[in-house]
C-alpha cells in the first residue's frame, strides 16, 4: 500500500494504517529528534509527543502526499518546545548539551563532535534545523523547503548563513 492510501485509511480510523505509517518513518524520526535533542530519552519522548499529536491532528492534515513534511514539521516544534522548556527550567544547568555523564562521553563522543554538536547548538533553532535536514537527514534543498514551508531561495540563504556561523565557531581549522 502506498502513502497516500495509508493516510487515507489512517484518517478514516484505520489505527493500523497509522501504526505501518509512523513505523516507515520511525528511523527518520528518531534521527532528526536525535539531532534536535542529543539525548536518546529526550528524542523517543518527543517522537512520542510527535506521534500523538500528529495521530490527534490527522484529519488536519491537507495533502496526505505530504505526511512525511507534515509529521516531521510536528517532530521539530516539539523538539523546539522541548529546548525552550529545559532552558526556562534549568538555566544554570551546567552542561546545555544533554551530555552530562563523563563515561558517556568518553564512548559515544569524539573531541571532533563534540565540537560539532556544541557549534550546532549555538545555531538559531531554524539555522540548526536546515543544517540537521541537509546534512544529518541528506535532504535536498527542495526538500527541505517543503518540508520547513519557505522558498527554495530562503532555505539556500538560511543554510549559507548557517555554514558561516558554523565556520565561525569551529574556526578556521574546519
Amino acid at each position: 500500500m502506498n502513502l497516500e492510501q495509508l493516510v487515507s485509511q489512517a484518517r478514516q480510523g484505520d489505527d493500523e494504517a497509522f501504526y505501518q505509517l509512523i513505523c516507515q518513518q520511525q528511523q527518520q524520526l528518531y534521527s532528526v529528534a536525535y539531532a534536535f535533542l542529543r539525548n536518546e530519552l529526550d528524542a523517543l519522548e518527543a517522537i512520542q509527543e510527535a506521534t500523538c499529536r500528529s495521530y490527534l491532528r490527522l484529519s488536519r492534515l491537507k495533502q496526505p502526499a505530504h505526511f512525511r513534511t507534515w509529521l516531521t514539521r510536528i517532530l521539530i516544534h516539539v523538539c523546539l518546545d522541548e529546548l525552550k522548556r529545559k532552558k526556562r527550567f534549568a538555566p544554570d544547568f551546567p552542561d546545555a548539551d544533554g551530555l552530562t555523564d563523563p563515561n558517556r562521553k568518553q564512548w559515544e563522543h569524539t573531541a571532533d563532535k563534540i565540537d560539532i554538536e556544541e557549534a550546532l547548538a549555538k545555531l538559531t533553532p531554524v539555522y540548526r534545523s536546515i543544517i540537521i535536514l541537509k546534512y544529518f537527514e541528506d535532504l535536498t534543498i527542495r526538500e527541505i523547503a517543503l518540508r520547513l514551508g519557505h522558498p527554495e531561495g530562503t532555505i539556500k540563504t538560511w543554510l549559507h548563513k548557517a555554514l558561516v556561523s558554523l565556520r565561525k565557531e569551529l574556526g578556521k581549522g574546519w
